[in-house]
């Protein structure tokens, strides 16, 4: 075993140090590469820092709000040395690598490398000239991050580490510094827009350059449009006099380095802050959080006369100010802002209607053999495998042995083509608390067990939901199952994840009473364990008749599992 620093990544020019916010994993635990490891935060973002190693966490060095110098070994990995070799030296790990090299080491006229891991994004920094603005590399595999959200625009004064942007990646999303004080000349991308790593996103003109640069007869208009120090905001009386903010109140509460500013910055006493109900982890107030609390103090009138001359005042220099928001004059409607998941969900089931012609028929299946099973064997599983035996396992196996006998439930549409995969890779829907869904999928799920799809199934749901997964983890799937009944649903109508062309949603599980035929003595009543299953599939390629052979084929496996069942 090879041992690796984690070091305190370098988030701006300007900052020297972070503060452990919470550690993500615990000594003695597996942490893969790009695995967020610990979160940390500084008075200009709060971020999650991913491994720059694949291996085993020896050794936590500093403890949580602990504030360190930038480069400070935080923590050490243990990992082979084959891998210590490939990922990163000990001396210098990816997080640490997030501090630039001086200029000379890249021509004036290009960008410099990307940084690794946690690092800001990095610009020549040649005095007078134009400087280059590049997508930050958050982690070693990832090859791309998305805008979201611009703070400047083309004109603005702009400070050395003063928020430029915010950008997303499915590891992390961030604020971007930058990474030089001047004007902002030119965005080169629209918020919305994907970027690889290291591609030019904006340019900054610095020193004398500020003056000639191509966006200049914007630039006088600047300080009067978002002066660089802005009228302090009082407090709003009744909540404690606004001051220095410290890491932790009378409870315990820690507040981030951001938050802090933030707060000290817009006058938010700490009593103000006790007040806020925080999304963080273990109930800790985030910038997200904040922000909300200001928004709704701009819009509410304060029970002095001292308050309505703060109302108007922008949440923070570094923000673009929201859209205003119409209310009714009771306060009885709430607005509320999709989050980035929501948006992604929203664009892609409407594309997804758009594009195919949805079905949808269903199946009555009678599961007391499956349900028998599972109670007899799930206690041995867990004992035995390590992970709980589910009925999503059997699910997926049974909705492979009704894709082969169907291979164009197992394809996609090109234009006036029909592919058809020879794989089966099974898209399964993990709900993400009450927000929102991801579809994991399961790799070559054709040539594992019930035991193997019990593991797969375990921890891509596990992962999806602590935000852990890899972008091919996402990709690929070629039918989709969603099991609407662990959520309740006795039924539903998926929509197709596309480019599938069909998806399976098997239902809650329920006792009814039922009509038994038996050859013996005819039709008797039982109580049997029944549920319902949905197929929504693309008409343009898939009938009803092949839909309904389809589900029968799924009747018939499901039926099939039974006491004695070899897992």
């Amino acid at each position: 075993m090879a041992k690796i620093d984690v070091t305190m990544p370098k988030m701006g020019e300007s900052i020297t140090e972070g503060t452990v916010i919470v550690w993500l994993k615990k000594p003695g635990e597996a942490v893969e590469l790009d695995e967020p490891l610990l979160e940390i935060g500084t008075d200009k973002v709060d971020t999650e820092v991913p491994s720059p190693a694949a291996g085993v966490l020896a050794e936590i060095l500093v403890e949580e709000g602990e504030t360190v110098e930038v480069n400070s070994v935080i923590a050490r990995l243990e990992t082979d040395a084959e891998a210590a070799v490939s990922d990163a030296p000990s001396e210098a790990p990816p997080a640490a690598a997030a501090e630039p090299e001086p200029a000379a080491a890249a021509p004036a006229a290009e960008p410099a490398a990307a940084p690794s891991s946690g690092g800001a994004a990095v610009a020549t920094m040649a005095a007078g000239e134009p400087v280059q603005v590049v997508m930050p590399k958050m982690g070693e595999s990832i090859m791309e991050g998305t805008i979201i959200t611009w703070a400047k625009q083309p004109g603005d004064s702009i400070e050395l580490d003063e928020t430029l942007l915010e950008i997303a990646t499915d590891k992390v999303d961030t604020e971007v510094p930058s990474p030089a004080a001047g004007v902002v000349v030119q965005l080169l991308h629209e918020e919305g827009a994907t970027v690889e790593v290291g591609a030019p996103i904006a340019i900054i003109a610095t020193g004398d350059g500020a003056a000639v640069a191509p966006a200049a007869p914007q630039a006088p208009a600047a300080p009067a449009q978002a002066p660089a120090t802005p009228a302090p905001t009082p407090a709003p009386s009744g909540d404690g006099t606004a001051g220095p903010i410290p890491r932790h109140d009378d409870e315990g509460s820690f507040y981030t380095p951001l938050v802090r500013s933030i707060a000290e910055k817009e006058g938010v006493s700490l009593a103000q802050l006790k007040t806020i109900q925080g999304s963080g982890r273990d109930g800790r107030v985030t910038k997200a959080d904040l922000m909300g609390y200001l928004r709704n103090r701009s819009t509410t009138p304060a029970p002095t006369p001292a308050a309505p001359a703060a109302a108007p005042a922008a949440p923070t220099p570094s923000r673009p100010a929201p859209a205003p928001v119409v209310a009714t004059g009771d306060g009885r409607v709430e607005i509320i802002k999709m989050d980035r998941m929501r948006q992604i969900i929203a664009d892609h089931m409407t594309r997804s209607k758009a594009t195919s012609a949805h079905v949808t028929s269903f199946a009555e299946i009678d599961v007391t053999n499956l349900v028998r099973l599972r109670e007899s064997e799930k206690a041995g599983f867990m004992q035995r495998e390590g992970v709980k035996l589910t009925y999503t396992p059997f699910f997926v196996h049974a909705a492979i042995d009704a894709l082969k006998d169907h291979p164009l439930m197992n394809g996609s549409v090109q234009e006036k083509e029909i592919v058809v995969k020879k794989d089966f890779h099974i898209g399964i829907a993990v709900a993400i608390a009450k927000t929102g869904l991801v579809v994991p999928v399961i790799r070559y799920a054709g040539q594992k067990n019930i035991a193997g799809l019990a593991h797969a199934a375990a921890d891509l749901a596990a992962r999806a939901r602590s935000k852990q997964l890899q972008p091919e983890e996402l990709q690929g799937g070629t039918f989709t199952v969603t099991n609407v009944g662990s959520l309740g649903s006795i039924m539903g109508t998926p929509i197709i994840n596309q480019p599938q062309v069909a998806i399976l949603a098997p239902g809650a599980i329920t006792k009814r009473p039922v009509v038994i035929e038996d050859p013996n003595i005819g039709d008797v009543i039982g109580i049997r364990h029944m549920m319902y299953v949905s197929l929504s599939y693309d008409h343009r390629i898939i009938d009803g008749a092949m839909a309904a052979s389809f589900l029968q084929r799924y009747r018939e496996a499901l039926e099939g599992f039974s006491p004695g069942y070899e897992l």
